[in-house]
């Protein structure tokens, strides 16, 4: 097996480093981009030499200057480098964000312990969605959707079954004609996507995923599949660590495709994602009941080519009650499915459970659907949920150098 996929690897990424978007130069050339916006500050240490104490003075100061310099060399996005406007915005966030201002406020209470509104720290639970709230999801359709089309019909290490390329290729077709997924594919999507990483290891996975990542977005320019996360969202996330909430991510993308753009975008480790999920079985198992077969030395655990439920709507409700066992304080999500998770939130019956929804309005720098996002507005307003508009809350999306242009005809391919 492990054979097998290293061949498999080389191959996939033989094929990916054709991409114009889709190589290493590019990928760290948007992160360079990225990082250089971050405010950075170093202090210069005074340097003596009168006396012994002075000296010695001098190399603690100058030691404090090689760990203030250490700090701001990091990317921007880090915990250490978040910092404030006057108004008390987070950064990559509008300065008159009111959103943002009122998530602040809301923070400074709830971890107050002389506040009417203390939350303790383990209770600190948060619950977020992954595509159109932490990442993109326009390009020009969700990243587990683009790969999946990718393995069917464009990778020539992965002889896809005929009734799984067309499955494929209904789901490109819609999109180039429609600028939409097929209506209700999402258990089909899930079944197909199970049987297409079939035999497959975890890490093995990973490995697939984050080469895909080093593909251009497509639909836009200056911007890979593995940069494509909002940084106002990330800025948020290192705010909420930062002030000791647990961050969990919960999606209706694979849970091992939703590690893989986690490890790479966000500090979020790995027992913390939760998603839709495939059965899991030892490599030589075959057919055998796991209570009738024992691991052995030779065994990997793979995946067994079957999906067990999509992780959307209730589900997610469900899966937060089973997987975490406490009700969450905050909720962020950006769609229908994920009304139950923000109802579960704001219900909590022990604290001020709050919960934000994304608006997709912004149209110059993303492919944003201003009539959708106005239908939505009021969707959350009525049930109490705040919304951020991407397009009046966000200073920057995917940072400045980005911009959007038309989609290409294929979703899956990498060249």
């Amino acid at each position: 097996m492990t054979k097998k996929l290293i061949a498999a690897v080389l191959a996939l990424t033989t094929a990916f480093s054709v991409s114009a978007c889709g190589n290493k130069e590019d990928s760290s050339s948007s992160a360079s981009n990225d990082s250089s916006k971050a405010e950075t500050t170093t202090t210069t240490a005074e340097t003596t030499t009168a006396t012994a104490e002075e000296s010695k003075a001098d190399e603690s100061s100058q030691e404090s200057s090689d760990a203030d310099d250490t700090s701001s060399s990091e990317t921007d996005d880090s915990a250490e480098d978040i910092d404030f406007t006057e108004g008390g915005t987070l950064k990559y966030w509008s300065e008159d964000s009111e959103v943002a201002k009122s998530l602040v406020e809301w923070v400074e209470e709830v971890t107050d312990p002389e506040s009417d509104k203390f939350i303790p720290v383990e209770d600190r639970i948060v619950a977020s969605d992954l595509d159109g709230t932490l990442i993109g999801e326009l390009y020009p359709t969700y990243f587990d959707h683009c790969i999946f089309v990718h393995r069917a019909l464009y990778d020539d290490t992965y002889d896809a079954p005929e009734d799984m390329k067309e499955f494929a290729k209904e789901i490109e077709k819609s999109l180039k004609e429609t600028g939409k997924l097929p209506s209700g594919i999402e258990t089909k999507h899930a079944h197909y996507a199970a049987e297409a990483y079939k035999g497959m290891t975890i890490d093995e996975l990973k490995d697939y995923a984050k080469e895909f990542m080093k593909t251009k977005a497509d639909g836009f320019e200056n911007l890979t599949r593995g940069d494509a996360y909002y940084r106002p969202m990330k800025t948020l996330i290192d705010y909420l660590n930062a002030n000791d909430f647990t961050f969990y991510i919960v999606s209706g993308t694979d849970r091992t495709l939703v590690r893989a753009l986690s490890e790479e975008m966000f500090d979020v480790p790995d027992n913390h994602i939760i998603g839709t999920d495939t059965i899991m079985v030892a490599e030589n198992q075959g057919k055998e009941d796991g209570l009738d077969y024992t691991y052995s030395e030779d065994d990997e655990v793979v995946f067994g080519g079957e999906f067990i439920t999509k992780n959307l709507k209730m589900n997610k409700v469900t899966a937060i009650a089973k997987e975490i066992g406490i009700t969450p304080v905050l909720c962020l999500g950006n769609s229908g499915g994920d009304l139950a998770m923000a109802e579960y939130t704001v219900k909590n019956e022990k604290y001020d459970g709050r919960a934000y929804l994304l608006l997709c309005d912004d149209v110059e720098r993303e492919h944003g659907k201003p009539d959708v996002a106005e239908s939505f507005k009021e969707t959350c307003e009525d049930m109490g949920f705040y919304t951020v508009s991407m397009k009046d809350d966000f200073a920057t999306i995917y940072g400045d150098d980005v911009t959007i242009k038309d989609y290409e005809d294929k979703v899956g391919q990498t060249d």
